[in-house]
């Protein structure tokens, strides 16, 4: 079950490039499993490693630097996250401790899969994306009620998000769709109990 988000401030990561699809995200060779667990390390595999399959880091990948340790948020450009529907790329994301992602577009299959996983997408305009990536070591902040994003080494500065109100209950209640469908649980019931009543037909075993 995801964490809920409401306010998050943490350390960024720029990976600025355009159409990072979900095989670059996490290689198809680094899906071994069905399960959700271990994802993490096949995060970014093709840019964090010298060798496919490898483990071996590469000096110059951001998420590698000893600065950039317990990244929680990235910045990134147009078409973030196209290419196949894998929700692996959201889960090896999460697993690995990212809340947050700010760039100037998303593929929308994985805008979807991050907010149903508990992973803010944020999409900003062009030029304030690239404010913010121009800071090394920026520290964001994300006030998911107000819908505004802040930045400590830009003193005054914010900028406004949009956000639907169902994916932005997800998100603070820390809710998977069918886990936020079974709150109404005994409403749900109370409804079949009622229609059972008055249209048997329909509930008779056949």
């Amino acid at each position: 079950m995801p964490q809920p988000l409401t306010f998050h401030t943490g350390l960024a990561a720029a990976i600025m490039r355009d159409n990072i699809d979900t095989d670059q995200i996490i290689p198809s060779r680094e899906m071994k499993a069905v399960s959700r667990d271990g994802l993490s390390d096949g995060l970014f595999a093709g840019w964090r490693y010298t060798e496919p399959g490898g483990r071996e880091p590469t000096s110059d990948f951001i998420l590698n630097r000893p600065d950039q340790v317990n990244t929680s948020i990235l910045i990134s450009g147009e078409n973030f996250g196209c290419g196949s529907s894998r929700e692996h790329a959201v889960w090896a994301l999460a697993e690995y401790g990212i809340r947050v992602i700010i760039a100037k577009s998303f593929g929308e299959i994985f805008h979807g899969n991050c907010l149903r996983n508990g992973i803010l997408p944020i999409t900003l305009p062009s030029d304030e994306v690239n404010k913010l990536s121009a800071i090394r070591g920026a520290v964001i902040s994300v006030d998911l009620p107000k819908q505004r994003v802040g930045c400590r080494q830009l003193p005054g500065w914010s900028a406004g998000f949009e956000i639907g109100d169902y994916p932005k209950r997800l998100l603070s209640e820390g809710l998977e769709p069918i886990a936020l469908t079974l709150k109404d649980k005994a409403t749900i019931e109370r409804f079949f109990a009622q229609d059972a009543e008055r249209r048997p037909w329909l509930y008779s075993a056949a």
